[in-house]
């Protein structure tokens, strides 16, 4: 593949609501330039953009795939991303790195949740938009309501600059609004508008040049003494107004018939913006911006690392976005991030799984590169005389979690290893150990993304295992003040065993954890016997009496004992010590503690009622609500038992319109039915 200036360069997503067709249309993208020889089918699992065992088998894309064109010897990186929620990170990782993107909606069922979130992805990136209404072939498809859909949601800066020409099994082709000529086929054979369509073609080409000349004095002049608005400038103007996003034009077409991708393909490289039209920022250690760069082909380098992924014959293969400079197989570059000098083999142009060997790629391009050792995603590659840092991918916290559990015992020995790569592969990912339950907790952004990092796991690092909800880390403490004495004495031939404590059990406020206080007066107990018998209470502390979980907030006093000048031993003031806790504990009346957590839920205000109903049902407390850019911001405390899945519940109650995130809070006592509950259900575990 040759080389590219950054204008002759188009970095793009494609998004979109799941099922709405993007790896479809990617694939007729690619059968139109005529990379493929034939139509891939997302259903066969033959299509370019889903070559993962996983999509295949789950027949969504659930990783962003790079598929490089070229058209009118311009260079396109088409980014596939999915379309399902849990795996938002990889649209992050694609709108990052892309200048434009193509937002493809079904004409079957319009405007989905996740048209708007994508929507919105493409505002705060300050993303410039093209809308393609796909499936017209498919029964029930609408293109004029799909639009009004759109208007509606988005403003009327959406307007359509193609037409169909019929609709579901009547579909045959689309009318180019800018020169008035009909395009029949997936071959687009130029003819006259069919009469059916011509009324609409006349009014829509009307609102078409009226959205334009909004948004130039020049032509809002001409538009207006009612002079003739010639071609050259009307796409001039729709260029100008698409990469300033003051106008986003609508398409139409088929992918599976492949109506309507050539049209695309145009009007991505007529109107979306190449990497030469946009500054990247570059940013100080602390992420805080610095200074803006325009791209150029000369030193020093700028290259950002989006993604990494662990390929079973490659290894590690990192993709990257070049800002600034070039980047040469076989070199070496500095880590911006890292301070430490990295060494590149050889580089990649990547369309799917396949990879084509090149020496060099320039500014505005992507790449990829295997078997890096210290680069991970989010880092900054450059050059160590000049380091310019770029800022990194905002992923998404993860909000789901599940705990791990290897199946077999070879299982266990290659998990951490397996963890460590899935995670370095998603950053939305995260592995922590919850040391009050010795689970290995993965969290998250959903159900089906820890699903499929399970299988990753087994098919990548053959390590098997299974996943399920986590449990809570509950405590225990006491209510009132407790006395305690224990004996511990044996006799046996030769020297007994002899240690004799007497211990004094406060409650402390929520959050103390445990004191240990040493009021011996007079010697009862000698000095060097005091560290076994706090030895023994911090152990009997492990484990409560009530449902043997960790003991918190507790003061322990020994006040008083006895020893034997010779059967006396550290060992019989520890079991002494722990005795006496133990008998303590069933004295000071014991409650069970059950962690609280900070949920702040995000909704749009329709599902305000009913998410305040459901948190109710959470024995949530409901603290206050903010509006907050057309949204309802509500803020609450829940137990965490009840709040486990909840990523699955809010999805289920908001349709996927919601989001939340979690902090914890505090301990606080659970009523007594939880209690009862608890305590049943652990003694059963126990028997």
């Amino acid at each position: 593949m040759k080389q590219y200036t950054p204008g002759n360069i188009r970095n793009l997503s494609l998004l979109s609501h799941c099922g709405a067709g993007k790896t479809s249309l990617s694939e007729a993208i690619l059968f139109t330039i005529g990379v493929t020889n034939r139509l891939g089918k997302v259903d066969d699992g033959t299509t370019t953009s889903d070559y993962d065992p996983d999509e295949a088998k789950r027949k969504i894309s659930l990783n962003l795939t790079l598929l490089p064109c070229e058209w009118q010897d311009t260079k396109i990186n088409l980014i596939d991303t999915p379309g399902y929620t849990d795996f938002v990170g990889e649209v992050k990782a694609a709108i990052r790195v892309s200048e434009g993107a193509v937002i493809v909606v079904c004409a079957a069922s319009g405007v989905e949740v996740g048209t708007e979130q994508v929507w919105d992805y493409g505002e705060e990136a300050g993303l410039a938009r093209l809308i393609f209404v796909n499936k017209m072939d498919r029964e029930n498809a609408d293109f004029y309501h799909t639009v009004e859909q759109i208007q509606a949601k988005f403003g009327a800066k959406c307007v359509p600059i193609r037409l169909p020409i019929g609709a579901q099994s009547d579909f045959q082709g689309t009318v180019d609004l800018m020169t008035m000529k009909a395009h029949l086929g997936s071959k687009g054979e130029e003819g006259e508008i069919p009469p059916s369509v011509n009324a609409q073609a006349a009014s829509f080409r009307e609102k078409l040049i009226e959205a334009v000349a909004e948004v130039d004095d020049r032509l809002i002049e001409k538009y207006l003494g009612g002079e003739e608005i010639s071609l050259e400038e009307l796409t001039d103007s729709l260029r100008k107004a698409t990469r300033t996003g003051q106008v986003v034009p609508i398409l139409a077409g088929s992918a599976l018939q492949n109506i309507g991708t050539a049209p695309l393909l145009d009007a991505i490289y007529h109107y979306l913006p190449s990497p030469e039209e946009q500054e990247v920022a570059i940013v100080d250690d602390s992420g805080s911006e610095v200074e803006k760069i325009k791209p150029g082909q000369d030193p020093p380098l700028a290259t950002l690392v989006f993604k990494t992924s662990a390929d079973p014959y490659v290894g590690k293969l990192t993709y990257f976005r070049v800002y600034h400079g070039a980047i040469d197989s076989n070199s070496q570059v500095w880590n911006v991030t890292r301070n430490e000098i990295e060494r590149i083999g050889q580089l990649f142009i990547l369309r799917g799984k396949n990879q084509e060997a090149v020496p060099r790629v320039g500014a505005g391009d992507i790449g990829g590169v295997a078997k890096l050792s210290i680069t991970s995603t989010g880092d900054t590659l450059g050059s160590r005389d000049k380091p310019l840092r770029i800022a990194h991918v905002p992923f998404p916290k993860p909000i789901f979690s599940e705990a791990v559990h290897p199946k077999t015992k070879a299982d266990v020995d290659k998990l951490g290893t397996a963890l460590a790569r899935l995670t370095e592969e998603d950053l939305t990912l995260r592995v922590s150990r919850d040391n009050d339950t010795n689970e290995t907790i993965l969290s998250g952004l959903g159900e089906t993304q820890l699903a499929v990092a399970a299988d990753r796991m087994l098919r990548k690092f053959g390590v098997s295992v299974e996943m399920a909800t986590p449990k809570v880390p509950y405590k225990e403490t006491i209510t009132i003040t407790a006395k305690a004495e224990y004996k511990h004495k044996k006799q046996t031939g030769g020297h007994g065993q002899y240690g004799h404590v007497l211990l004094e059990l406060e409650p402390l406020p929520r959050g103390s954890g445990c004191e240990f206080v040493d009021r011996i007066v007079g010697g009862t107990i000698p000095k060097n016997y005091i560290p076994s018998v706090e030895k023994g209470v911090h152990e009997a502390m492990i484990e409560g009496g009530l449902a043997r979980y960790p003991v918190v907030d507790v003061r322990t006093i020994l006040y008083d004992g006895s020893f034997h000048p010779v059967d006396s031993s550290d060992i019989c003031f520890k079991i002494a010590g722990a005795q006496a806790v133990k008998k303590g504990l069933t004295q000071g009346q014991p409650i069970l503690l059950e962690p609280i957590v900070n949920v702040k839920v995000r909704v749009p205000e329709e599902f305000t009622g009913d998410i305040i109903s459901d948190l109710n049902g959470k024995r949530a407390r409901v603290l206050g609500m903010n509006p907050e850019s057309g949204m309802n911001v509500i803020e609450a405390q829940a137990p965490l038992a009840e709040i486990l899945r909840y990523a699955i519940d809010l999805k289920s109650v908001t349709q996927g319109r919601g989001s939340y995130t979690v902090e914890f809070s505090h301990y606080e006592e659970a009523p007594a039915q939880i209690t009862q509950r608890i305590v049943a259900a652990r003694q059963a575990e126990k028997s």
